[in-house]
């Protein structure tokens, strides 16, 4: 090959090196083609628009399609199982929150995953705080009037859900055996019809995200009391945290949604994803975008994730002592 022809080939190769068709190559651990995020929670939601600008940055980052793809429905195990079997090569993932993989293996007689078995995890999205919340009329104005009605004999407080054996039904049921008393469950179908029957007073209380009932909350129909986390929510810094208003130490109730891939996923492949997705959440423009639903972002290793589903498996598993629920 002579001068010219070697130059050629030289300007070719530098040429290549820096085509689109290269970079869009995968990065380190990563499979090629395009991303499709399942999520087991409904289109239009908090989670699915957390999902959703997330999937934007990685897009970009990784310059290939990402998609999020909600399939609500069966308490998770629609989205989930769409994913469990997939390939696991980090093409298809699930969005899941704490229900789906910490309380579901506790209460179900026949679920048709296994988070552990199923599933491994790979990032952890947001954490997000539940607050005691009332209706703008309610007698109870203060936390403490409200602890100190459910432990009186006048009547039995009642408190709302949105779902038998759910993350707002046992979170709250914790909270009347922290303090020994009983109080009422009233489970609705939907969180909508829950917050108006709180605003109205058909329920006394229950316990509310930013997310589910903050527009109630600004336009005057509820108030939050009290948030059942260790620190105040810098979103509304201004409400106390249970211990601060009178209650029980050392009580909280969080929900979080985490992404999950099928077993078998290749430790590179979900390092490199779980890198991606921290680097999106780093982003200040992204945790402005939580923080409208009292969302925080929660950047970290994949071990992060695995430790919470365990730890609010743990927790739940005692709630469910006092508390008698199963689900065919």
């Amino acid at each position: 090959m002579n001068r010219r022809n070697v130059v050629a080939a030289a300007a070719a190769l530098a040429a290549l090196a820096v085509s689109p068709l290269v970079r869009a190559q995968a990065p380190a651990g990563l499979s090629a083609g395009p991303v499709r995020i399942t999520s087991t929670l409904p289109a239009g939601s908090g989670p699915d628009t957390i999902a959703r600008v997330v999937a934007e940055r990685l897009q970009a980052k990784w310059e290939r399609p990402v998609v999020v793809d909600p399939r609500p429905g069966g308490a998770g195990v629609v989205a989930i199982n769409a994913v469990k079997g997939a390939p696991p090569t980090g093409n298809d993932l699930v969005v899941a929150d704490v229900g789906n993989l910490s309380i579901n293996p506790l209460i179900f007689r026949k679920l048709a995953y296994d988070p552990e078995k199923d599933l491994v995890p790979v990032a952890l999205l947001y954490k997000t705080a539940f607050f005691v919340a009332v209706g703008a009329n309610s007698p109870y104005k203060t936390l403490k009037d409200l602890l100190d009605a459910a432990g009186g004999k006048s009547k039995v407080l009642s408190y709302g859900s949105n779902a038998v054996g759910g993350p707002i039904h046992l979170g709250s049921a914790r909270l009347g055996h922290a303090l020994g008393v009983e109080m009422m469950h009233v489970p609705y179908k939907e969180t909508s019809q829950l917050y108006a029957a709180v605003s109205t007073g058909e329920v006394d209380w229950a316990y509310a995200s930013i997310a589910t009932a903050g527009p109630l909350a600004r336009a005057g129909k509820l108030r939050f009391l009290a948030v059942a986390d260790a620190a105040r929510s810098p979103a509304l810094p201004e409400v106390p945290t249970l211990e601060e208003a009178g209650g029980p130490k050392g009580v909280s109730s969080l929900s979080w949604v985490g992404l999950m891939a099928p077993r078998g996923t290749p430790a590179a492949t979900a390092d490199a994803i779980n890198k991606g997705v921290n680097e999106a959440l780093s982003q200040p423009e992204v945790k402005e975008r939580l923080a409208t639903f009292g969302f925080v972002a929660s950047p970290g290793p994949a071990q992060q994730l695995a430790d919470l589903m365990q730890a609010d498996r743990a927790r739940y598993t005692e709630v469910l002592k006092h508390v008698k629920v199963s689900v065919d």
